[in-house]
């Protein structure tokens, strides 16, 4: 999923318990050079089913957010999930307002001049939604003749950007740019855009119920990977949330978040 400026914050932050151990508090242990603090704050997209996402009642959920409870638990740390517009959330990282972004972002060369990620934890491929009545096709898209959204500051615009108008096949103003893929879907729902491109599984909920088609995939999988992205400095945060998530991967509870998430 998708590079960052300043937005407002999204109000929501969103208390969730993931304590475990009795004798955590207000310790911190050296490791890599650096300390480890007893709670952490991390960053999510609000707005990234079934990655993370605030339900109805104010509350963050989804794969990652239940990945990080599970980590949390296991280590003995705290953790409170901050909704941020996505092209914000870098920056906010950077800023030191939350401590890591823990929700689907791809590890890109750009990215990790600014931050470190953990290891990769999940790989995706970029799908293209039509309406049901549209006669549009992924050739169309990928001969730049049709009107295509993608949210700001995602690898899908980031492709788009790269592959479609960089090299000439697409005019810019065909691509129109969202806050987040939601928006662009009740765009495209409406006719005022031809094509939305999203990360597949994430575009697949968000269209799921609506008048919607898939019309094609664009194979990214081998280059765009998942990681939690962690500043630089913080080399102790990293180690632990490497074990954290190399820990989750092996225990039996990673197949049973892939199938409460639908994710294959």
């Amino acid at each position: 999923m998708r590079t960052h400026g300043i937005l407002t914050l999204l109000a929501c932050l969103v208390a969730v318990l993931a304590v475990a151990g009795a004798g955590c508090t207000g310790t911190t242990e050296q490791t890599g050079g650096a300390e480890l603090k007893d709670s952490y704050i991390v960053g999510i997209d609000g707005a990234y089913p079934p990655f993370s996402y605030i339900d109805k009642d104010g509350n963050a959920q989804g794969f990652d957010v239940d990945s990080m409870k599970w980590i949390a638990e296991k280590k003995g740390i705290e953790v409170t999930f901050m909704a941020v517009d996505w092209d914000a959330i870098i920056p906010t990282l950077q800023a030191g307002k939350i401590d890591m972004v823990y929700a689907g972002m791809s590890i890109t060369p750009e990215r990790q001049e600014k931050v470190s990620f953990t290891n990769p934890y999940w790989s995706i491929n970029q799908d293209v939604a039509a309406r049901e009545d549209s006669n549009v096709t992924l050739d169309d898209v990928l001969a730049g003749k049709v009107i295509l959204g993608a949210q700001r500051g995602c690898t899908a615009a980031i492709w788009i950007e790269e592959n479609l108008i960089e090299t000439g096949k697409m005019p810019k103003d065909n691509l129109k740019y969202y806050p987040d893929t939601p928006a662009a879907v009740s765009d495209l729902e409406i006719g005022r855009i031809d094509a939305v491109m999203y990360d597949d599984v994430s575009l697949q909920d968000i269209i799921s119920g609506k008048p919607l088609k898939t019309i094609g995939s664009v194979e990214t999988q081998e280059q765009e990977q998942f990681g939690v992205a962690i500043r630089k400095e913080d080399t102790a945060l990293l180690e632990l949330m490497n074990e954290g998530i190399a820990e989750l991967q092996a225990d039996p509870y990673w197949e049973e978040l892939k199938e409460k998430h639908n994710l294959k």
